[in-house]
């Protein structure tokens, strides 16, 4: 096709993501960039036909998924990395080899299942050899920090027979650990893998057509228009705007890179620090991954791990979502009031609504996906249906255009409108068939090619994105296999219980430096994964409930990409705001705050996650100490940003930085009295010092 040279040439709209993750932006050039476009096209179809309809088993599908991953992953690495022609060749023999793993399993799936336990030699080769590719994909892809980690749990299987107690397992032969590993739905093929072909890869696809369709402008100009002229209007924009993103993409880092480019230099050129500047990009873009509805891929994994409703996840983070946004608005607005910054000027902002006036059918999709999952729907249909009218709205785009009047547009609109939202009652089919007339008629139809071009490509970007997430499902699946082969993980479960049966809070502390400590190396998802396998049982026996003590680890695993000293998602905004990621990442834990103490307030009250009632529910009801806790966890964490950066009504006092900070201690501790103590420190050093403020800001009388 003619444009197809212009996407080849175009960043994606996560180039930066990709170029984190081992890829740089772009499928390659020539006759080899064209296939792998096309690849990456063919792999997104597969998944939605799969999840449109379901027809193949969830083995298969696993198993295909893992063969495109390996396919596109070391095609792209060959097209876009490899610099001779026989390293280009190298890499797309291990793509085509790893493709055939997944082909073989569709073809012999049966046969297969009837020889479980009993495989042939070439059943363990075509696994061995899947279990080396992942592995070399997963390096490439990813690094070595989640690679070693898990060569480390493999090693574990094949030598733990010579470990000391309570270390050592019985020992397992080599064809036992292959099956495992490489056939069972307890190893590469097993639950993550599984999440990532049923729900992930839906909703990246679902993220880039979005994007492709212009919700990222929306977004911004919505922010800039609502927000910009606060205090610190540039950074707050920032916030808004990634808080935004994160109902539709839930990849922290992704966002970052996307949006930083127009808000770290916007925010620099109205006076903040580099590093402040960067600690905003990076703390508000890791918060997208909190953000109902789409919350990252580690939500999906939740709910089908916890086998609970999705909505119930969305439910339990709404409030943790709203305390970290707002304290970062909170602490920009005091970083801005100590630094003397005003806001933009609002003759330069566009009109908020305005902006959403113009693209109101953009936001459609996301409130069907919402009211869907809400339903009580399975993320997967939700998924499907959200990009389904995705789809519908793009392509209706210039068949509207095409009509004059402006009432027969309305009437194409509300016909539209009403055979797409037929699904319910007509089933996937009649959705269908309606997407296939849209995309007929774009080919005659002015604007209609580049239309098809745009959804064509979205298609092909969508997969690209989903290349880390899914190669970092698949070699944790080497981890929870481990777990489940050999029960080590019932040993880290009894130590973690141990602690906590003297000390609750100390087994928590080890649960958050475990999760922080493994988040230096590697993503959000594996390392909740892993450390969801070993703590969250252990948590819940010492009383934590379930939801809430994955919950924990999961808010863990974020705050790990921005505390020191490797924080990916502030070395991401390193080169845009000219400064060391170092330097970004201690402004950024301070900005995180909420999210470092939400978790231990969700373990000791957990109705701050909508969960089980505490003594206010029996005195006053349920909502009422929602409400509260709600109402003191704003206080406390207002009252330790005060402390933080120092100012509040004017520059604080080093006694009054310590009292505020006691008082938020004393507000978000859940003992006795400590609630009472906080609010009254707090209100009278809120008090004093705006009465010492007032007193200095009052003209000196001139005898």
């Amino acid at each position: 096709m003619s444009d197809l040279a212009a996407v080849e040439s175009k960043p994606a709209p996560h180039n930066a993501e990709e170029a984190i993750e081992g890829l740089p932006s772009g499928f390659g050039s020539g006759m080899a960039g064209r296939i792998a476009f096309w690849i990456a096209f063919t792999f997104s179809l597969f998944q939605l036909w799969t999840a449109a309809y379901g027809t193949l088993p969830s083995q298969v599908v696993r198993a295909m998924h893992v063969g495109f991953l390996l396919l596109l992953g070391f095609v792209l690495f060959g097209n876009l990395v490899a610099k001779t022609k026989a390293g280009k060749a190298w890499f797309w023999s291990l793509g085509i080899l790893g493709f055939l793993t997944g082909i073989y399993n569709w073809i012999f799936y049966e046969q297969l299942i009837l020889r479980s336990g009993f495989h042939t030699p070439l059943d363990l080769t075509v696994a061995t050899v899947m279990i080396l590719l992942v592995f070399e994909g997963a390096r490439r892809l990813m690094g070595l920090p989640l690679t070693i980690i898990a060569a480390i749990f493999l090693a574990y299987c094949f030598f733990g027979q010579y470990f000391p107690p309570p270390f050592i397992h019985r020992g397992y032969d080599f064809e036992l650990i292959v099956e495992h590993f490489g056939f069972g739905t307890e190893g590469i093929y097993g639950t993550p893998i599984y999440v990532s072909a049923a729900y992930i890869f839906i909703f990246v696809v679902f993220a880039a057509f979005l994007e492709r369709a212009g919700m990222l402008a929306l977004f911004n100009d919505f922010a800039l228009g609502l927000v910009g002229t606060w205090r610190g209007g540039p950074a707050q924009v920032c916030v808004m705007s990634s808080a935004l993103m994160g109902t539709i993409s839930g990849s922290g880092v992704a966002n970052v890179v996307a949006s930083g480019q127009f808000t770290i230099p916007l925010m620099k050129r109205f006076g903040f620090r580099s590093s402040f500047a960067g600690g905003v990009e990076a703390t508000s873009s890791m918060g997208g991954q909190i953000m109902p509805p789409v919350m990252g891929a580690v939500a999906f994994i939740m709910a089908e791990t916890l086998n609970v409703p999705y909505a119930d996840i969305v439910k339990a983070a709404l409030i943790p979502a709203i305390l970290y946004f707002g304290v970062c608005f909170w602490t920009v607005f005091l970083e801005a009031g100590k630094a003397g910054l005003r806001g933009m000027d609002r003759a330069e902002l566009p009109n908020p609504w305005q902006a959403v006036r113009e693209h109101w059918p953009l936001v459609l999709p996301l409130a069907v996906l919402v009211y869907l999952l809400f339903a009580g729907y399975t993320p997967i249909f939700a998924g499907t249906m959200g990009l389904a009218l995705v789809v519908v709205l793009i392509l209706g785009m210039p068949l509207a255009a095409s009509i004059g009047p402006f009432v027969f547009r309305l009437v194409f609109w509300l016909a539209v409108g009403l055979a797409a939202a037929s699904f319910l009652k007509f089933g996937v089919n009649f959705l269908a068939l309606v997407i296939l007339a849209l995309i007929a008629a774009c080919f005659f139809v002015k604007g209609g090619r580049e239309t098809l071009g745009i959804c064509r490509d979205a298609m092909a970007e969508g997969a690209k994105n989903a290349l880390p997430v899914g190669i970092a499902c698949a070699i944790v699946g080497i981890v929870i296999g481990t777990l489940t082969l050999t029960g080590i993980a019932s040993t880290f479960i009894g130590f973690i219980i141990r602690v906590g049966e003297d000390n609750l809070f100390l087994s928590l502390v080890l649960t958050m430096i475990t999760c922080l400590i493994l988040g230096m190396g590697i993503p959000t998802i594996p390392n909740y994964i892993i450390t969801s396998s070993l703590a969250g049982p252990a948590l819940l026996e010492l009383g934590v409930p379930l939801l809430v003590s994955h919950m924990f680890v999961f808010y863990f695993g974020i705050m790990a990409d921005l505390t020191p000293p490797v924080a990916l998602a502030c070395f991401a905004a390193a080169p845009m705001a000219k400064t060391s990621g170092l330097k970004i990442s201690i402004q950024a834990t301070k900005l995180a705050a909420a999210g470092f103490i939400v978790p231990f307030m969700a373990v000791y009250t957990p109705a701050l996650m909508l969960q089980d009632a505490g003594p206010i529910a029996a005195a006053w009801g349920y909502p009422v100490e929602v409400a509260y806790i709600f109402v003191k966890a704003c206080f406390g964490i207002a009252l330790w940003g005060v402390a933080v950066v120092g100012f509040l009504f004017a520059p604080l006092a080093m006694w009054e930085r310590v009292l505020a900070f006691a008082a938020g201690a004393s507000v978000v501790l859940a003992l006795p009295w400590t609630d009472e103590l906080g609010w009254a420190l707090g209100i009278i050093m809120v008090g004093q010092h705006w009465l010492r403020a007032r007193r200095s800001s009052r003209p000196v009388a001139v005898p």
